[in-house]
C-alpha cells in the first residue's frame, strides 16, 4: 500500500442492529471486516428519538469489544454525558455544536478524558465552527441525512460540503478523520469518497444484509464496500 492510498475505516452503526442480540451482532461485524462500531445515543430532546446510553457502551465493552467505538451523541446538554462516555469507555466522542454552549470546553473535555473528539455536522449547520477548534478536532463527521432515525437516503448536497471540509482537513495539515453518516450504501460509497471522506458509517445497508443462517453473514456485503473503495 502506497503512502498515497486513504486510510479508509468502516463504521457500521449498531442502530441498525438487533438489540436482543447486540453483542453477537457487534462481534459480527467485527469479524467480517468492520473498523469502528459506530454508537448513536439520542435523547428525545435533540432529535426526535431516544436510543442508548453510556451503559450500553461499556456494556460492548465488558462483552469484550476491543475495537474503537464511535458515540455520536445527539443529545443537548452535552458536557455531562461526555464524563459519562469517556468511563464506559468510548475511543471517540462526537457532539454537535448547537448542543453545547462552549465547543472548545466540550471538545477540551473529550481530550482531557484521554478520548479523541470530533464536531457532527447536521445537513444546515455551516463549517465555519470549525474556524477556532480544528487543533482540537481529531473526527469531522457530516450528516448526509437529518439525524433520529436510521433507514433514510442519503442527500446529495452532502458532497460539495463533505469536499469543502476535505480542503479544511488537508490545509490545516492535521490528522483529522472526515466522517460521513446517513445512507451510506454499496452503490453510492464511491462517490462519496471521491468527495473525501474516508470513515464511512452504515447502518441499514449493513445489518440488513444479515441471514441467521449464516454465521459470515456480513462478510460479503462488507467485502463489497471495499471493492467499491478500492476504485478510488
Amino acid at each position: 500500500m502506497s503512502d498515497n492510498t486513504p486510510d479508509f475505516k468502516l463504521a457500521p452503526s449498531i442502530l441498525s442492529a438487533d438489540f436482543a442480540r447486540l453483542g453477537e451482532e457487534v462481534d459480527d461485524v467485527l469479524a467480517a471486516g468492520a473498523d469502528i462500531v459506530h454508537f448513536d445515543v439520542m435523547d428525545n430532546h435533540y432529535v426526535p428519538n431516544l436510543t442508548i446510553g453510556p451503559m450500553v457502551c461499556e456494556a460492548l465493552r465488558k462483552h469484550g469489544v476491543t475495537a474503537p467505538i464511535d458515540a455520536h451523541l445527539m443529545v443537548k446538554p452535552v458536557d455531562r454525558l461526555i464524563g459519562d462516555f469517556i468511563d464506559a469507555g468510548a475511543s471517540y466522542i462526537t457532539f454537535h455544536p448547537e448542543a453545547s454552549e462552549h465547543i472548545d470546553r466540550s471538545l477540551q473535555l473529550i481530550r482531557d478524558g484521554g478520548c479523541k473528539s470530533g464536531l457532527v455536522f447536521n445537513p444546515a449547520t455551516p463549517l465555519f465552527f470549525l474556524d477556532h477548534v480544528m487543533d482540537k478536532v481529531d473526527m469531522i463527521l457530516l450528516m448526509s441525512v437529518n439525524p433520529g432515525f436510521g433507514g433514510q437516503s442519503f442527500l446529495p448536497g452532502t458532497l460539495d460540503k463533505l469536499r469543502e471540509a476535505r480542503r479544511r482537513i488537508d490545509a490545516s495539515g492535521l490528522d483529522i478523520r472526515l466522517e460521513v453518516d446517513g445512507g451510506v450504501k454499496v452503490d453510492n460509497i464511491l462517490e462519496i469518497a471521491r468527495a473525501g471522506a474516508d470513515t464511512f458509517v452504515a447502518g441499514s445497508a449493513i445489518f440488513k444484509a444479515r441471514n441467521d443462517t449464516d454465521s459470515h453473514r456480513y462478510d460479503s456485503v462488507i467485502q463489497a464496500f471495499r471493492d467499491e473503495l478500492a476504485k478510488v
